[in-house]
């Protein structure tokens, strides 16, 4: 550097020190120079070729890695009072390319940027947010000259004001014009907005901009401990957090930005709708939290009361205790809750999921989808985790089962079976095994296979795919029904559900209900919907006492309501006998819940309505007494719902049978619908399906043939004629 006095001061140029490789390999960075392409951000929606989505999940690209990347190194001059007059370069030993100099004055380092902060742009008249980035990592809306705009989101907007009166999961609403960004960038930076506006940080940081304002910094450290009542012991639970601007505040080793789609993020968090984002804790954790209000949501499933807080953070706040408390007894009275259906997350991720929502049983079923296998290397048909066996406290479990499916035939899970995995785990071609597999093998099958290995055999999200699952009943090999709610906390038991598992019932099938989620994602929380089975007498808590409960079919499903139901002193899954007279019956039912409000208990028998009363939105019980005149399943079904959403099936349990002797249960018309079932398994494999060989094609085909003959004679037996398809016609049928 020579200087107008005729001084100079000597520079050294050096490798990954001011000056870098125009293409440099993995871990070659430099120490005083950066690319001359900013890091930019990846967002949820787009994978960024050839990185992948994998790649993708960790929202950000330092972006020098390209085919030809610029290093920028930024020299201080120790004398600024001299003037500079120019600059010679000495090369002393191999080659450098300089592709130019520029001169600049700045208060800190030009290339320096300040720690991540938060403000709010309000978009011109007429303007929404445009949430794309271009393949240079910009938004169209908003950029910064010193920095680099890290996301763009429209603001959520909480009832602060009311925010210990909201509901838990409530979601908020988003602002049309307003957009929470996310940014990091030199103090001297400016804002250049679409319209030609240039805005400095620092007026944003003054408060100064009508079209920019700031966020608070969440700069304070606080360590967050939630606890039962009367205990010291932390305790996991699923943790919301957010500020004054809508901003969420996640746990310093969370996620800020979760990934909602399928099989695209694992992690321990939960966006619900993808708009209200929370995530799983031990019992302990730490949070930056900006000083003044935040608003804090902690829930623990449905039998502790979930808290909507808010808390003042000041300077000196270091720590916050959060109390829950234990208000439905349901566990004391050997009731345990269970999800059937989970995929994807570690069983560690599972067992802390299922921890923090209140679930004792969580199912990870391994699978097949195509040509990915999903966790196959965590099934070992032998570990309960979480047990005491494996180190456990032995109230929360996650076992691995597998869930085995055909995409036309149906699907079934297989849960808690012991020795080798039951493979193949999909069959018969896409979308489910792979392009060309042929069916190997039926539901009714893998289900026998399970059974023998000790196992228990659900159909899941019933009744779809609609078809073979009809043959596995009627042949006596199905331990449960799932109703499933994927990610949907307000739609409710489907009643499409219910009316499929109506005509089994009608029939005289009596195939207890169980609830599962069907979890593929970050949308969807761990018993989201649950079933909550009866552990028999003093039997202490175990994996094979849970699947005992479900398989003496003392369950109910909810989505947050919680009951006790029996009739004539018979539990849920109960039978009682009568003579050919019939009889009476007295039933008594109880209702509460801490989650949704609730708003009619009605009684169900034999699929119709027989009585319905409006109830208390948190505690209610009842006693009716029925006349049976016919062989009846009753059951108990209890509605709810949210101040601000429709009615919903929030519980239903499994019915209690009362068989009146001469009066077998039977219903012509649901048994035509159950047998069409049946033809339709049999014409697919007959017809479209790939065979394996004949040996299996005839195997699989007597299997069905029997479950469809067995309920065919019943049919034949009482007088009921029917229509076949053409590849079911016999002669009882021929004019």
């Amino acid at each position: 550097m020579v200087y107008a006095d005729g001084s100079e001061l000597a520079v050294p140029i050096r490798r990954r020190f001011e000056v870098g490789a125009c293409h440099r390999s993995w871990g070659e960075n430099c120490f005083l120079a950066v690319p001359h392409h900013k890091p930019i951000s990846i967002p949820l929606e787009q994978e960024l070729e050839p990185r992948g989505w994998g790649r993708a999940q960790t929202r950000v690209s330092a972006a020098d890695g390209n085919l030809w990347t610029n290093w920028l190194y930024a020299w201080e001059n120790p004398h600024p009072d001299r003037p500079l007059d120019h600059v010679r370069v000495e090369p002393v030993s191999g080659a450098l390319l300089l592709l130019g100099l520029a001169a600049g004055d700045t208060s800190t380092h030009p290339l320096r940027w300040n720690s991540r902060q938060k403000a709010l742009l309000t978009l011109s008249e007429g303007s929404t947010l445009d949430a794309r980035l271009d393949g240079q990592g910009l938004y169209a809306q908003v950029q910064l000259d010193l920095g680099q705009v890290i996301s763009a989101q429209r603001q959520p907007v909480y009832p602060n004001a009311s925010w210990e009166q909201s509901y838990n999961n409530q979601l908020p609403a988003f602002s049309e014009h307003r957009v929470l960004l996310e940014y990091t960038a030199h103090p001297q930076a400016a804002f250049h907005l679409e319209d030609g506006r240039v805005i400095p940080l620092s007026a944003v940081d003054a408060a100064s901009s009508d079209a920019i304002s700031p966020v608070p910094p969440s700069t304070q450290r606080v360590s967050l401990r939630v606890v039962e009542a009367g205990s010291t012991v932390p305790v996991p639970v699923r943790l919301h957090v957010h500020g004054d601007s809508g901003e969420y505040l996640a746990p310093v080793d969370r996620h800020r930005m979760p990934n909602p789609f399928w099989f695209e993020d694992y992690s321990v968090d939960f966006v619900h709708r993808g708009q209200h984002r929370s995530s799983y804790i031990n019992g302990e954790t730490t949070l930056d939290l900006p000083l003044g209000r935040v608003y804090l949501e902690v829930s623990r499933g449905f039998e502790i009361r979930p808290q909507r807080r808010v808390l003042e953070i000041g300077r000196d706040t270091r720590s916050v205790v959060i109390e829950l408390e234990r208000v439905l007894p349901w566990r004391a009275r050997g009731w345990v809750s269970a999800d059937t259906h989970v995929h994807f997350l570690s069983p560690m991720s599972a067992l802390l999921e299922g921890s923090g929502e209140g679930v004792n049983v969580v199912n990870l079923l391994a699978s097949q989808w195509g040509e990915l296998m999903t966790n196959v290397g965590d099934f070992d048909g032998r570990n309960t985790w979480g047990s005491r066996e494996t180190g456990g406290d032995g109230e929360h479990l996650v076992r691995v089962g597998t869930e085995n499916r055909q995409h036309v035939l149906g699907h079934i899970s297989l849960l808690g079976y012991s020795g080798n995995i039951i493979a193949p785990m999909t069959t018969g071609g896409p979308d489910e095994s792979a392009l060309g597999d042929p069916i190997e093998v039926l539901l009714t099958e893998w289900a026998r296979q399970c059974r023998q290995q000790g196992g228990l055999v659900i159909l899941p999200h019933f009744p779809n795919p609609r078809a073979e699952h009809a043959a596995a009943i009627i042949e006596g090999d199905i331990d449960g029904i799932e109703m499933t709610s994927w990610g949907d906390l307000y739609s409710g038991i489907s009643p499409y559900s219910l009316s499929d598992w109506y005509r089994y019932l009608n029939n005289g099938y009596l195939v207890p209900a169980v609830g599962g989620t069907d979890k593929m994602d970050a949308a969807t929380a761990v018993g989201t919907v649950r079933t909550y089975a009866r552990i028999a007498g003093d039997a202490p808590f175990t994996y094979q006492s849970w699947m005992d409960a479900v398989r003496r079919a003392e369950t109910f499903v909810t989505y947050g309501p919680l009951v006790e139901f029996s009739v004539d002193g018979q539990p849920m899954g109960g039978r009682i006998n009568m003579s050919p007279q019939g009889g009476t019956v007295d039933i008594t039912w109880e209702s509460a819940s801490v989650t949704i409000p609730m708003s009619r208990a009605e009684l169900i028998v034999n699929g119709t309505i027989r009585e319905s009363v409006a109830i208390d939105a948190w505690q209610a019980s009842g006693m009716w007494r029925i006349p049976v005149e016919r062989s009846s399943w009753v059951a108990l079904l209890i509605r709810g719902h949210y101040a601000d959403r429709p009615e919903i099936v929030a519980a239903h349990t499994t019915p209690v049978m009362v068989e009146v002797a001469g009066s077998p249960f039977y219903s012509a018309a649901d048994a035509v619908t159950i047998l069409e079932q049946i033809e339709g398994a049999l014409a697919y494999v007959a017809t479209l399906g790939t065979r394996a060989d004949e040996v299996s094609w005839k195997r699989m085909r007597l299997v069905l043939e029997s479950a469809h003959r067995r309920l065919h004679n019943r049919m034949h037996q009482a007088g009921q004629y029917h229509e076949h398809t053409p590849s079911e016609q016999h002669r009882e049928h021929q004019a």
